[in-house]
Formats: C-alpha cells, structure tokens, sequence
C-alpha cells in the first residue's frame, strides 16, 4: 500500500498534521483539507485512493462532503465522528461509507483501518473477462457494472459484493461468509449490513427489486447468484 494517497478531510488542524506524520511514516502520501469544500476539491483535483472524513465539521459537515462524493466517485471512505451511536454508523453505511472509526481513536488503529480497507479494494482482483446474465454485465478489467447496457453506479463495497456472488454462481453463500470476505473479520456477527447492501444492490441491478432475478435470498442462510 505503500504510496497510496491519503485525504485527510478534518476542521482540526492539530489533528491533521498529527495524522499526516503518522501516514507519512507508515509509507502514506497524506493530502490534507481543512474544510469540506476545500476537501471536495482536492478529491476531484487529486484522485486520491482513499479519503478519511470527519463529521463534525463547521458549514459543510461530513454527511454531506460524503453524499456529494458519492455523486462523484467510488473512492473507499472512512468516516471519523466523535459519536458512538449506531443510527450514525447505518447511515454511513446507506451513503456507501466503508468504515467507520469513533474518536478517540489510536493513530495506529486508523493507520490499520486504512490499510484493511484498500487491501479489501485491490482483494481478488478480478479475471480480464466480461460476465453477463440478463440485462446484467459486469466488466470486471473495467470494474464497470451495466443494466441494458446503461452504466450503474456502485459503491466500492456494493462492486465488491457484487462481484463475489456473480464468481460463484447458483451456490448459495452464507451470509457471514459473505460479511468475512467483503468487510473483513472485525465485523463478525453484523450480518445486517449484509442484508442493507444486498437491498441497495437489488435497487440498482434489479429490474424488480421486490421479485429479484439476478441475486436470490436463501433465507437463514445466504445469498445466491443467479
């Protein structure tokens, strides 16, 4: 991971400088912004890997620096907030937030978040072939997703989900495999953010999401691939 650049979106300047120091001995390229507009236009500016983002943040706060990324592009995220409640943590997960750490945090623990979740980024890459079933192609040398040939925007987290399904197709995957694999072990036991993105998956590829096609619920079990 070595190189990867890191922006770091954050009101508090003593924060950021720490972090930066941090990064920067840990083999990180930190770029750093003081404000959410100012951090909207370094993402757009610098294309960074990875982007770390506080709420709690004067004018423009993180929901929204988020929202508005997510308009833009599918970088992975990590959201920093001084609030432990798990509405906060539903809701980052709904705006396609890949992790979620809450202050007080170890640089070290964030430092490790980092890494997990741009190795979950580049995990598996994907064969240099095309997958199609239906309307539903995947290019996976693009790690593009279209329906009646139309482009759908995705998520990092539901690109990846979506992708492990479609490789094993017609096998049923359990639900906390599925959990280990796309979000790692630290989230064992939280099957329920499988069960959101696999909704939000089926809102987007599903000409019906209420009679899904395309990935099928084995209930009290998992999920399946058609």
């Amino acid at each position: 991971m070595n190189d990867s650049a890191i922006l770091l979106i954050d009101d508090d300047e003593t924060l950021l400088e720490l972090l930066a120091d941090h990064l920067r001995v840990a083999g990180y390229v930190p770029l750093l912004a003081h404000s959410g507009q100012e951090g909207l236009q370094r993402a757009a500016a610098e294309r960074p890997d990875l982007i770390v983002l506080d709420v709690m943040m004067p004018g423009m706060d993180g929901w929204e620096v988020c929202q508005r990324l997510r308009g833009n592009t599918a970088v992975p995220i990590i959201m920093l907030t001084a609030k432990g409640q798990e509405l906060d943590k539903l809701r980052g997960f709904r705006l396609g937030v890949d992790d979620y750490v809450t202050k007080p945090f170890s640089f070290a623990e964030l430092t490790a978040r980092i890494g997990a979740v741009l190795a979950r980024a580049l995990r598996d890459a994907p064969a240099s072939h095309q997958f199609t079933s239906g309307d539903l192609t995947i290019d996976f040398d693009q790690h593009r997703v279209t329906v009646n040939r139309q482009p759908v925007e995705l998520t990092p987290t539901e690109y990846r989900l979506l992708t492990l399904l479609a490789r094993h197709p017609h096998r049923t995957i359990p639900a906390e495999q599925l959990l280990a694999d796309v979000w790692g072990p630290e989230y064992a036991g939280e099957v329920k953010h499988v069960k959101h993105y696999i909704w939000s998956l089926r809102q987007k590829i599903e000409a019906d999401p209420g009679d899904p096609q395309h990935i099928l619920t084995e209930r009290g079990f998992g999920y399946r691939f058609e």
